[in-house]
């Protein structure tokens, strides 16, 4: 249900965007109201896990999820479908570790990976099914319908969970205070950045109320990490982060989430609003993508076992940016098989080569009776980073749009009429429409200078991407260590710690 409404939502932001006349900074927010939710929370949902049960809030998460699944197809106004996006991101919250904790209960470090494994391609599965059967749905019925697929899921998930799911817990977390001032902490700080990030293109990076975000947003984290580390009780055991592998496969997911969150969120826009695809066929465009990670990542899975952690995630790493780079070569038109295609195909054999390890290395890093509250950190790391990297490269994309979109103004000699409705524009990006005073052949050329505006801040997007996968790779071969197993004598100091 979470990884499929990550590609629904994306592709149909264009549909969102015209039906509700929404600007980018509010289909930024549709997406960014859930993420931050999911990344502040994912810790407690973790925790209560451990406490209570990993399957009780497993199940009530699926049931939180549905309900605002619902919401979000009712939703009246872009204000609405904002909150119950937000709504949503609590119950995923609930629901998104406990799934990794439950596996890694089930199974020993021997068949742990491979388990991982075919959770990661079982995600991917119900991912590629969800952009085209949602840009069906966009077509011929709605975009609201996109939230209802949720409901037929969830009811199987409660079945499913209740009939073969075993319960665990861990016995030490039933006395143990839950750490809401570090939830409360975090979810504020990062609200606040996000903020300040995704608003200060409407409003200028030296506004009072951007300024104050980005200032308390900061000082929020901070303040954060000082509770936890004075906590009896953390959210986040800070001590686990002496562990080096845990530490660099953190920091390597961030940069690596913080590239895909970027390039997922914007890629929809450029192939439907730029290029002319279909919801449906922008949904298919990304099929190559995930059908490949769910192809190889059981078989990644156990590259852990075979070479160790550090070369998959490095060599990984390396090859997601060079899917990055290709998407760079494209401009406005030309064949799907050679423009796009190619960079899919790369992109999806990176990340897939990635993943698993990835998630291995975090689950071998810590002590079995720390599982859930591992999972949650690393899955709090990866939905910060898309977080953050939506709202940041959507600083970027939209200072290289306006440039872009300016010079090419210049040569058109727009009547100042004109200028100053397309001005009223600028937000929209490649949704802007055309000012209603201009001629056929102005407004052919002034689509064309709106395209070819967003296709150079795309291309800025994703250079940094490729930057940003690099620096993943390198701190893959600083900071992992070549075998990544679990070292029980290691986590146990640490915990004691």
């Amino acid at each position: 249900m979470v990884f499929i409404d990550g590609t629904v939502v994306n592709v149909a932001l264009p549909a969102r965007q015209a039906n509700l006349g929404a600007t980018v900074q509010d289909v930024q927010w549709v997406v960014e109201a859930y993420a931050l939710f999911l990344a502040a929370l994912l810790l407690v949902g973790g925790s209560l896990g451990d406490r209570y049960g990993r399957r009780l809030v497993f199940c009530l998460g699926v049931a939180l999820f549905a309900l605002a699944s619902i919401w979000c197809a009712l939703a009246p106004s872009v204000g609405q479908l904002i909150a119950a996006r937000a709504v949503q991101g609590v119950g995923g919250a609930l629901l998104v570790p406990g799934s990794l904790a439950i596996i890694s209960a089930s199974f020993d470090e021997e068949r742990r990976g491979r388990a991982i494994g075919t959770w990661s391609g079982f995600t991917a599965m119900t991912a590629a099914v969800g952009p085209v059967l949602g840009g069906w749905l966009i077509e011929h019925v709605s975009w609201r319908a996109v939230f209802f697929i949720n409901v037929p899921l969830a009811l199987a998930v409660l079945l499913i969970a209740c009939w073969r799911v075993p319960e665990s817990r861990d016995e030490e977390e039933e006395n143990k205070q839950l750490d809401w001032l570090g939830a409360g902490l975090t979810t504020l700080g990062l609200g606040m950045v996000a903020y300040g990030l995704i608003e200060s293109p409407r409003f200028g990076l030296g506004h009072p109320f951007v300024l104050a975000a980005l200032v308390g947003g900061t000082l929020s984290l901070a303040a954060f990490l000082v509770v936890e580390a004075r906590s009896r009780n953390p959210m986040v055991p800070l001590a686990l982060f002496r562990s080096r592998n845990f530490s660099g496969v953190n920091l390597l997911t961030f940069f690596l989430y913080t590239a895909l969150g970027g390039a997922m969120f914007f890629l929809p826009l450029n192939l439907i609003q730029v290029h002319g695809y279909s919801a449906m066929a922008a949904g298919a465009a990304l099929l190559p993508f995930i059908l490949i990670i769910f192809l190889l990542s059981r078989w990644s899975g156990g590259l852990v076992e075979s070479y160790g952690a550090r070369w998959p995630l490095m060599v990984g790493a390396v090859v997601a940016a060079v899917g990055y780079g290709l998407l760079m070569i494209p401009n406005v038109g030309g064949s799907y098989w050679t423009t796009f295609f190619p960079a899919i195909v790369v992109l999806g054999l990176g990340m897939a080569v990635s993943v698993a390890p990835l998630t291995t290395t975090v689950m071998n890093a810590v002590a079995e009776n720390r599982a859930g509250v591992a999972s949650g950190v690393n899955n709090a790391v990866s939905r910060t980073a898309g977080l953050l990297g939506i709202a940041a490269l959507g600083v970027v994309i939209l200072s290289a749009f306006n440039h872009g979109l300016e010079r090419h103004i210049e040569q058109l000699n727009l009547a100042p009429e004109a200028r100053r409705a397309l001005d009223g524009q600028r937000a929209q990006l490649a949704g802007a429409e055309l000012p209603s005073s201009v001629n056929d052949e102005t407004g052919t050329a002034l689509r064309q200078a709106i395209n070819e505006s967003f296709v150079a801040g795309f291309r800025r997007v994703m250079a940094m991407a490729a930057g940003m996968a690099l620096a993943s790779a390198l701190i893959a071969w600083i900071m992992i260590d070549g075998e990544a197993k679990r070292r029980p004598e290691l986590t146990e100091a640490i915990d004691r710690a």
